[in-house]
């Protein structure tokens, strides 16, 4: 395969070679699973493969692609459970994408750590610095198919190894077709497949008539456009308007592979291809990835990508508690992370779900990894959500690691020193970690009194106050000493928490009259439901201006989510989600915050801001004008397989379109299915959506597998809000059900959107 690597743009590292000899590591996975397993880096330099012993078969690990970052053996709390056995210096863990669990491994030595450690870094930036369709040209995954099919490894693939291939591509294609492209692609007449020939095989086998087609439509040769030519297709269908000239140029430069083409002005079907499958032919609108919005409105005003029980990587009964949780939870985004802390042995705090089997973390070690991941992914205030269940001894305990560990970094008064009158904004809260918590007394008695009252005048003043959210704990967790015993509030913890004082919520009569911008209720999923139901636009209101948080139910064992749109729909700013669980309500809450930079704070709509707004989440009516979509679904690319173990398996794919917004808006369409094709499926169905307010609406398409038997099996999805869809011939490019890239699998659709002119009404 020499010659299919050929094109792989790799530094010349010496850790890489002696990655490619191969070494036996100790793979770990708990205090009792460590067992030896040989790895080696494939030749093509972007998959790690494994097995059992030296000279065995072996099988794909992980892709480079696949990997986030590589942490050094000190950073893993299970490789430092383990200190004893293995020393931390020859230990290392990769980090996945998306919720994959992390790979511990511990080297022979320090050294040969050091070895893996630097090279799967390098290859790392190699892959984060190429972009979508470099990937692509890149041959090093098309040698892992090669090798997938070469089955007997001689180098050569026999047309029998072909036919096999093409069932684990998921084709189901005519054999007389196939030996025709077999023959073609075999210049050397060997009657089998070698590197450059394997290469010119898949060329012909993803040859896509649709584009050719669309490109002949513009182009007067059929071989090239001009720039006048596409300039008249970004018009006529990008929607690009005015910038269509100047935009045709930099796409001509950027995706146009030959230098002649681009001196010319001219772009190849090759390059058309390019473009249509790059970053600028995506569905998602390019404007919207970088922060966009407004920064400067009160906290108030935006939705915040908030962590429910953030400790957890399983269920809330007998799961594990792991800083990973954090860690995971910050570097997707979330700006608001819980922390529960109970009275600790020793007299440190820890954390974890209180009178439940989930393990222990200690509250000092949470602190120092949310100091160090904060602001790793975003410069936007992150909220720490605390939950006190400590003795007033262990609360100074947890003050002291508050302002010891975090500094400069916690916010421990206001911004100015002077009393605010309404909340500050994410761009004025930069790079600063707020306490949400419980409070003795008022800001304004933090200001102004300068001597300290005594501590039992420091009781809250309603004990509904000081009792922890009842639905935080799971059914079993009645405990009727705890609630006789009346809790005191350490005045030095008081102090830390300024613009997010916990109070109970009554109604909205008592929170307008008696409660304060920087105070802020919690709302079980069930009571906010209801109140959406009986009182959204006073919901709306309140949230206009004060702060609400919303959590799972505690009958959730299983720490599955609920669906983040309803509360949205009311201007809800922190719906918390159990973001360690995949599935339908995490797409949702991720295709919301994929925009604006991924920073964690999405600006709400203007009539959501609106302290006298008329808006009803149930009953929406005018102004809004409703919008109609039309989505032509074309064709899908390289859809992977639901069950690898499987060769003669080939999916019969089918997408589904879902609009989730208001619930007038929330509706679903499908296509057909098609039979016996998962790498080039052929749709060409049109779906129509009428929207009435698509300032809310989000829009999300599921690849599946049709299974007449039972329910659909979900092959792949995105998840988009309908203000950053891009109109035209687009590609989605899918993620699995983990949030992952499925590279290079796709879906090519045509987005049109009209505008109604008159007012719609519900």
């Amino acid at each position: 395969m020499a010659s299919l690597l050929q094109g792989v743009r790799l530094p010349d590292d010496p850790d890489l070679l002696l990655m490619q000899a191969g070494v036996q590591m100790r793979k770990v996975r708990s205090k009792n699973w460590k067992k030896l397993r040989y790895f080696r880096l494939q030749d093509d330099g972007m998959t790690v493969w494994h097995s059992r012993q030296i000279g065995w078969r072996a099988k794909p690990s992980f892709s480079i692609s696949d990997v986030e970052t590589v942490r050094e053996g000190h950073e893993s709390e299970l490789l430092r459970s383990l200190a004893d056995e293995f020393p931390l210096e020859q230990g290392f863990t990769v980090v996945f994408h998306g919720r994959r669990s992390n790979l511990d491994l511990v080297a022979n030595s320090a050294e040969e750590a050091q070895i893996w450690m630097r090279g799967l870094q390098v290859l790392v930036d190699v892959v984060t610095s190429m972009d979508r369709q470099e990937r692509l040209d890149q041959p090093g995954w098309l040698s892992d198919w090669f090798q997938r099919g070469d089955k007997n490894q001689d180098g050569r693939m026999t047309f029998r190894e072909v036919q096999r291939l093409l069932h684990l591509m998921n084709v189901e294609m005519d054999q007389e077709y196939a030996f025709q492209l077999f023959q073609a692609a075999d210049k050397s007449q060997s009657g089998t497949l070698e590197g450059e020939e394997f290469v010119e095989f898949y060329k012909a086998l993803t040859k896509r008539a649709e584009v050719e087609e669309l490109f002949e439509n513009f182009s007067a040769d059929g071989q090239k456009l001009t720039l006048l030519e596409f300039v008249d297709f970004l018009r006529e269908e990008q929607k690009e308007g005015d910038r269509a000239p100047d935009l045709a140029l930099e796409l001509i430069d950027r995706h146009e592979p030959s230098d002649s083409g681009k001196r010319r002005h001219v772009l190849s079907m090759d390059g058309f291809l390019s473009y249509l499958c790059s970053k600028d032919g995506d569905i998602f609108n390019p404007a919207c990835r970088p922060i966009y919005q407004d920064m400067t409105q009160p906290l108030s005003h935006y939705y915040i990508n908030s962590s429910h029980n953030t400790y957890l990587v399983g269920d809330q009964l007998c799961g594990q508690s792991s800083l990973e949780g954090y860690i995971r939870a910050l570097k997707r985004g979330c700006r608001c992370v819980e922390v529960d802390v109970w009275d600790g042995p020793n007299g440190e705090p820890i954390v974890y779900h209180g009178h439940t089997l989930t393990s222990r973390i200690l509250f000092q070690d949470v602190v120092a990894t949310v100091a160090q991941y904060a602001f790793q992914t975003s410069d936007y205030p992150v909220i720490l959500s605390l939950e006190n269940h400590c003795s007033l001894e262990q609360q100074e305990v947890m003050a002291h690691h508050l302002t010891e560990i975090l500094g400069e970094q916690l916010l421990s008064t206001t911004l100015d020193g002077l009393l605010p009158i309404e909340l500050p904004s994410p761009e004025e809260l930069r790079r600063k970690i707020l306490l949400k918590g419980k409070k003795s007394r008022t800001l304004e008695e933090d200001l102004e009194e300068e001597e300290e009252e005594p501590e039992q005048e420091l009781e809250l003043e309603a004990q509904s106050e000081l009792e922890p959210e009842p639905q935080e704990l799971s059914p079993r967790s009645k405990d009727k000493k705890e609630k006789k015993s009346k809790p005191m509030l350490c005045p030095s913890l008081s102090a830390l928490v300024v613009y997010l004082k916990n109070v109970p919520f009554r109604n909205f009569t008592h929170s307008r009259e008696h409660y304060r911008f920087y105070e802020i209720s919690s709302f079980s999923e069930n009571k906010a439901k209801s109140l959406v139901k009986e009182a959204g636009n006073e919901f709306v209101r309140h949230n206009t201006w004060q702060l609400s948080r919303v959590y799972p139910s505690g009958l959730r064992t299983d720490s599955s989510n609920y669906n983040p749109q309803e509360l949205w729909n009311a201007g809800c700013q922190m719906v918390a989600m159990n973001v360690q669980t995949a599935g339908l309500e995490m797409d949702i809450c991720d295709g919301l915050f994929r925009q604006n930079g991924g920073c964690g704070y999405v600006l709400k709509p203007d009539f959501l801001c609106d302290t006298q707004s008329s808006f009803h989440p149930e009953r929406p009516t005018s102004p809004f004008k409703a919008q109609t979509l039309l989505i032509q679904v074309i064709s899908g690319q390289q859809l992977p397989k639901l069950d690898n173990t499987k060769e003669g398996s080939i999916v019969d794919p089918l997408v589904k379109v879902e609009i989730i917004g208001v619930r007038p808006d929330t509706t679903r369409q499908e296509t057909s299915y098609v039979e016996n094709n998962g790498f080039n499926p052929y749709w060409g169905q049109t779906l129509c959506f009428r929207v009435l307010v698509p300032e809310l609406a989000l829009v999300r398409f599921v690849v599946e597998d049709y299974d007449w038997k039972s329910r659909n099996d979900l092959i792949g999805q995105y998840t988009l809000p309908w203000t950053c869809m891009q109109q035209g011939y687009r590609h989605i490019h899918l993620l699995s059900r983990d949030g992952t890239s499925l590279h290079p699998a796709s879906i090519f659709v045509h987005i049109c959107i009209q505008e109604e002119l008159e007012e719609a009404e519900a």
